[in-house]
């Protein structure tokens, strides 16, 4: 498998969902997990991890000393800037002693705090050379990549190795920035979804995504819900005597965080006995701040920035309703997490979430009227409240990231990608 985060080191849900999916996995097949970080002493059963800021420079031999045209790996098809080999051809040697100089510096790279950042497509880029070279000494099966960081790496070995390559989908640049990104990660995601050979999106709102915005079949897809792990939920005291309507995400234009501020005025406007708290951080977070004052609502609409799991508990500990207006969310693991802890959920018709619980309350991003009035529903109908919390214990019955595990397993074998089991 090829990851991009992976906890302790994370920066959302993908290094969560890339953990608990290849935790589960390992329990029906041998998983290398290959990351561009990993925490020195951090292991997992059954599961081979490799960090490259952990590898031993001297192990990677002559690979520095490869140059563009005597790696098998054409990507000539690519626009300039996102020719893999583009950023480094200015300093291409073919003098090893100065690539062994070099070498130890390249692999540092990946010892930074931050995996995105301005030079992600560097990072990309180094990524996808250095695992290409250790999936060279590998006996491996099956190429599985998780999002666009490590599509250029899964294109890669496939043309080394010629094994099937399996992209995961978790996320797409139409869902960060709308269907106008058409840019140098767009096509990125286009070719290498092009070129694998199985894609497994996280819901069915992906693969309509994947169809519409990149003009791949639906018959090269099989969606793979996100699974949860079973938390055991606690309710504590509160130091307040309002209702608490949450939110947890990043503060950006994909998860609709302007959307939520909305959302608490017009309740607020009906019931003033209501706190709305938003947990995260992103571009947004100032505008908001000013906003929520502008709207004089400050004193009832909270921003706690980033918190820890231990944190984010808690405030779902001490929260009454869940409220996820993303304007474009492939899954949506938060609301899952609200539905383990006995928070009725209000989320957008535009989530992937909202095709497992399926007895959440649902809306279109757009349509904030629609949220705020679910809402004020939940807070003065017990009966309405008790059935939603209801339904979703349901729905998590049938989310497990076993599950999903052997839904993946099962997809490899139907499509002819390894034996069947």
């Amino acid at each position: 498998m090829l990851g991009w985060e992976f906890p302790p080191i994370i920066n959302g849900g993908l290094g969560i969902a890339c953990h608990d999916l290849s935790s589960a996995m390992s329990n029906l097949a041998d998983i290398t997990m290959i990351i561009p970080k990993s925490s020195p002493g951090f292991k997992m059963k059954n599961m081979n991890l490799i960090g490259l800021n952990n590898l031993d420079s001297n192990s990677l031999g002559n690979y520095y000393n490869e140059t563009p045209q005597s790696l098998p790996f054409k990507m000539h098809s690519f626009p300039l800037d996102i020719d893999p080999y583009y950023a480094e051809k200015s300093n291409t040697s073919n003098n090893y002693s100065s690539d062994l100089t070099n070498r130890k510096e390249k692999l540092e790279a990946f010892n930074i705090g931050n995996l995105y950042g301005n030079d992600i497509i560097n990072k990309v880029t180094q990524y996808s050379n250095i695992t290409s070279h250790i999936a060279d000494k590998m006996d491996f099966d099956i190429i599985h990549a998780h999002d666009w960081m490590t599509m250029m790496a899964g294109i890669k070995i496939k043309q080394r190795t010629g094994k099937p390559l399996v992209m995961h989908i978790h996320s797409l640049e139409v869902d960060r920035g709308g269907e106008n990104s058409k840019g140098w990660v767009y096509e990125l995601e286009k070719k290498g979804m092009g070129y694998a050979d199985l894609l497994m999106p996280v819901s069915n709102f992906t693969a309509e995504n994947i169809n519409k915005y990149y003009g791949i079949s639906k018959e090269k897809m099989s969606v793979i819900h996100n699974g949860s792990n079973i938390v055991k939920p606690f309710k504590s005291e509160r130091k307040f005597k309002e209702k608490t309507v949450l939110f947890v995400g990043r503060l950006t234009r994909q998860k609709g965080p302007e959307k939520f501020l909305e959302i608490a005025a017009k309740v607020l406007e009906k019931n003033p006995n209501v706190r709305f708290v938003m947990a995260g951080v992103g571009d947004y977070f100032k505008s908001l701040l000013e906003q929520s004052a502008y709207k004089h609502i400050g004193n009832r609409f909270h921003m706690t920035g980033f918190l820890n799991l231990e944190k984010l508990r808690y405030l779902f500990s001490v929260s009454d309703i869940y409220c996820m207006p993303s304007v474009s969310e492939p899954f949506g693991l938060s609301a899952v997490e609200a539905a383990q802890f006995g928070i009725p959920c209000v989320i957008s018709k535009q989530s992937g979430v909202a095709e497992v619980l399926s007895g959440s309350l649902k809306f279109d991003f757009w349509d904030v009227d629609k949220a705020a009035g679910c809402i004020l529903n939940l807070l003065s109908n017990k009966v309405l409240r008790d059935k939603v919390v209801k339904d979703a214990s349901h729905n998590l019955d049938r989310i497990s990231w076993d599950i999903s595990a052997k839904k993946i397993m099962n997809s490899y074998a139907l499509n002819k990608l390894i034996k069947n089991q």
